[in-house]
């Protein structure tokens, strides 16, 4: 079995399409938790894709592991 390595996905429109500034917090898309960063970056794709049109709209994938285990990271 493969490490798991938490990852969030998660969007929402954005004050500028150059920031992560979110116009509103209590409207953030929560597209899930995924155990890898390959399903998280097809669950971004997905979510990204839908909203093409509206440059607004932002998805970002959060390294959650990175997060829950600091001391684990290298470099």
């Amino acid at each position: 079995m493969a490490e798991q390595l938490l990852h969030l996905v998660f969007g929402g429109r954005v004050t500028d399409p150059r920031t992560l500034e979110f116009e509103d917090l209590n409207a953030l898309d929560f597209v899930g938790v995924f155990p890898n960063y390959k399903t998280a970056e097809d669950a971004w794709r997905s979510a990204a894709q839908r909203t093409v049109d509206d440059a607004h709209m932002k998805y970002v994938v959060v390294h959650l592991h990175r997060l829950l285990q600091p001391d684990a990271m290298t470099g």
